[in-house]
């Protein structure tokens, strides 16, 4: 049946995405989005589309409206958007997730966290499972994000026990593809951009840290079968469990792009994990789910898109 559902984050990289999936089913949806990072154009053209409507606005400010789910993935994802205003990060992931849980509450209505494989930290178990509390620092440069979204987990479970709200918890692991800001600062993007203008590759350390890489379209099936089921709360992971080191990312792109780059290395940033992969064996159980596009193939419609994006910006 269709339902009304509020995506926050919705002119977002995930969220843009999610729009789509969700109109193109039936649903009507409102997006929410304070364009701190979202982009109109990510959803121009689903603006004049009879069940969508885009309305500005920042979930640290109250927000009142009647819908029968929310998908809360506001908040800047990316470190240098983060860490750009960490107090501001942070009241997104405390503030703004205790307003869109009342909203959820009052409305009686499902409620989806985003949460990220930041929660774990630079973690000490590999690969990481849903049961492992994390190895974070809560002073460092990352801690305005990871433990924003851990307090946002706790939340959700205590909305959860103390008034029934029927919460559901995803736990996001490096995602890539089209709508990616340029600049923002993430790996993939970073690659893809420097590659493209024909600049050397930035890897931080040694290169061989790894994370694991999940093509969007996968990930928004992951979510939005977390959100349809009623056996589950969460956590769950949603990510791809095959790693990659930054060298062989850096590499793949090279060939990809037929770039001359080459690869610079700069020193590790703070708190930089070593090795980021998950545990998806929850996913596969609770949801029938795991990625189906692999890394050449996602990569190659990311590099178009980017490809695309930059001659755009040098016109």
């Amino acid at each position: 049946m269709p339902q009304t559902v509020l995506v926050t984050g919705g002119a977002g990289f995930l969220g843009s995405h999610l729009c789509e999936r969700l109109i193109a089913r039936g649903d009507e949806v409102l997006c929410v989005d304070n364009f701190f990072t979202g982009r109109k154009a990510n959803v121009a053209h689903l603006i004049g589309h009879p069940r969508f409507e885009l309305i500005r606005h920042d979930i640290v400010q109250p927000l009142f409206l009647e819908v029968d789910a929310v998908y809360n993935l506001a908040c800047p994802a990316s470190p240098v958007a983060y860490q750009f205003n960490p107090i501001k990060t942070i009241k997104t992931s405390t503030v703004g997730v205790v307003n869109m849980l009342g909203l959820a509450k009052r409305c009686r209505a499902r409620f989806l966290q985003a949460s990220t494989s930041e929660v774990y930290g630079d973690p000490e178990v590999h690969p990481q499972s849903e049961d492992y509390w994390g190895h974070v620092n809560p002073l460092g440069p990352r801690s305005c994000y990871d433990e924003g979204k851990r307090v946002a987990e706790s939340l959700c479970v205590n909305y959860h026990s103390a008034h029934g709200i029927p919460v559901r918890i995803v736990r996001i692991f490096n995602t890539y593809g089209p709508r990616m800001a340029t600049d923002d600062g993430r790996v993939v993007s970073n690659f893809i951009t420097q590659a493209l203008r024909g600049e050397p590759l930035t890897v931080y350390g040694d290169g061989l840290q790894t994370r694991s890489f999940c093509y969007v379209d996968d990930l928004i099936d992951g979510m939005m079968r977390m959100m349809d089921q009623d056996a589950h709360i969460g956590p769950v992971n949603l990510g791809n469990p095959r790693e990659n080191t930054m060298l062989e990312l850096a590499q793949t792109i090279i060939e990809l792009t037929g770039s001359q780059s080459t690869i610079e290395h700069r020193p590790l940033p703070t708190d930089d994990p070593r090795r980021r992969c998950p545990d998806i064996t929850r996913a596969r159980q609770w949801l029938d789910w795991e990625p189906t596009t692999d890394l050449e193939t996602g990569l190659r419609k990311t590099i178009e898109y980017f490809r695309r994006t930059l001659e755009r910006e040098q016109a």
